[in-house]
């Protein structure tokens, strides 16, 4: 079998899933605040961090690879990358999903 699980993948798709990932990393970087700064728990700072980190490398891929097929320019995973992951992709689904109905 050759190809990754992306192949062939639609736009709508493709973005359907990089925004669940967007919120779930949304989702652990407030953890990730709430754990450092109220709970000043290092040992899950240092569980919560990296799950952290790894929902940002997938979502800089997603994006990466969205541009890559064409699907959207490059200021997307720019604009993921610039704002450290999850804002990023939470605004650009929102521009694209607006330009994708404007489309048609």
């Amino acid at each position: 079998m050759t190809g990754n699980i992306l192949d062939g993948m639609d736009r709508r798709r493709l973005l359907d899933i990089t925004l669940v990932v967007g919120i779930l990393d949304a989702l652990l970087l407030v953890a990730l605040g709430y754990v450092a700064f109220v709970d000043r728990s290092d040992s899950a700072v240092s569980v919560i961090g990296p799950i952290h980190g790894l929902g940002f490398v997938a979502l800089l891929g997603l994006t990466a690879y969205g541009a890559q097929q064409r699907h959207w320019a490059w200021w997307y995973p720019a604009a993921v990358f610039i704002t450290g992951g999850p804002l990023g992709t939470i605004v650009g689904d929102i521009i694209l999903r607006r330009r994708l109905r404007a489309a048609g």
